[in-house]
């Protein structure tokens, strides 16, 4: 459990036993008012107790309020995981199969359908940095990082040479602040990284089962 969750839950709790006081007090002062208790004095008692009521009323209803945005937001939150879910699987479906590849967005003539899988299964890599920066989970620069050593690669050049302004086009349709921010940090770093040389080509990336060791 997070701290903000705990925050929030501390808080709706006393919210409820708040209320739960403010409702009963008056009948505590009532029963536990003596026989013969001067009732000018219960009710100036009454009255400062109805200002404290009314202070901490509100407190209550605050603590409450922010739990069900809390709640909201996590509802919010598991349903696109979900919507993303089944997302990520289709794709991964359409990935061996050429008839259903061909279900997807054209992709430039040049890619072949080895590149077109290389390309899915790439997006589906930034996918996942895109929710975690959205949801608060990475900052800035935990983006600049992870893109730095994501765009030395030959594949990562070319889903983002192929797929960025479409991401643009997507978060800016979004409406969503930190959404175009992410993409706008991913494309800085792919800009710095053409501008430092070639991309590793993925015909490097392993060195043969029988090469020495260094």
């Amino acid at each position: 459990m997070s701290t903000r969750h705990r925050a929030v839950l501390a808080w709706s709790g006393a919210g409820v036993v708040t209320l739960a006081v403010i409702a009963t007090t008056p009948f505590l002062l009532q029963w536990a008012a003596p026989t013969g208790r001067d009732w000018d004095e219960l009710s100036k008692i009454s009255q400062t107790y109805g200002a404290l009521s009314v202070f901490f009323s509100a407190a209550a209803l605050l603590g409450v309020a922010a739990s069900l945005t809390y709640q909201a937001r996590q509802t919010k939150t598991q349903n696109e995981e979900a919507q993303r879910a089944a997302h990520r699987e289709l794709i991964l479906v359409s990935l061996d199969d050429p008839d259903l590849a061909v279900c997807w967005d054209p992709l430039p003539a040049d890619i072949s359908l080895r590149g077109r899988k290389q390309i899915a299964f790439v997006n589906l890599i930034v996918s996942s940095w895109w929710v975690d920066y959205r949801l608060k989970r990475t900052n800035d620069d935990a983006v600049r990082v992870i893109a730095e050593g994501h765009f030395r690669g030959e594949a990562a050049r070319r889903h983002w040479d192929v797929s960025g302004a479409n991401w643009l086009a997507y978060c800016e349709a979004l409406g969503e602040r930190r959404s175009v921010r992410f993409v706008t940090l991913m494309n800085e770093a792919y800009v710095r990284a053409v501008a430092d040389g070639p991309p590793v080509p993925t015909a490097s990336y392993f060195a043969p089962d029988n090469a020495p060791r260094t």
